[in-house]
């Protein structure tokens, strides 16, 4: 078993199988040594969490949210790498979008429930850079997507 594989069951998480595209794109692109991973929403085996931030969901929802977020990006990088997570060099940037409400304004916290996933289970590599966004809304009424550039070696 991989170091990244020990620290995820260390952590008691399981990766689902990778989500598969929803319109005509494809879930990553590798450029030279720089993983583009698609937006991976909210998503799991329960139906995830759907809804708007600040209205039908709450702040610590929409963080654990997000975290399955990561969880689904980290799967996404087990299926570009050949299923060695080991061959991820470092998480250079998330991109963060919160289907938030008008009155919602702790998009930053939310996107935290991602970023502080990918440290720890890469340690180091994986703190990265990051924008958070609000927006109106997310596909199929997702709460949370993060999209991810990642190097891999």
């Amino acid at each position: 078993m991989s170091k990244v594989e020990d620290r995820l069951a260390e952590l008691g998480l399981t990766l689902p199988q990778p989500n598969a595209p929803v319109a005509n794109y494809v879930p990553f692109v590798r450029a030279g040594d720089l993983l583009h991973i698609s937006g991976q929403v909210s998503v799991d085996h329960s139906g995830g969490v759907k809804g708007t931030v600040g209205l039908e969901v709450d702040a610590e929802t929409a963080k654990r949210a997000a975290r399955l977020c990561g969880i689904n990006l980290i799967a996404q990088m087990k299926a570009a790498c050949d299923g060695d997570l080991d061959r991820v060099v470092r998480v250079v940037k998330l991109g963060g979008f919160v289907q938030a409400g008008p009155d919602f304004f702790d998009i930053p916290q939310v996107v935290n429930g991602c970023s502080d996933l990918m440290v720890e289970v890469f340690g180091d590599a994986g703190r990265h850079a990051r924008s958070a966004v609000g927006v109106y809304r997310l596909p199929l009424n997702f709460a949370v997507e993060v999209d991810a550039v990642v190097q891999v070696r």
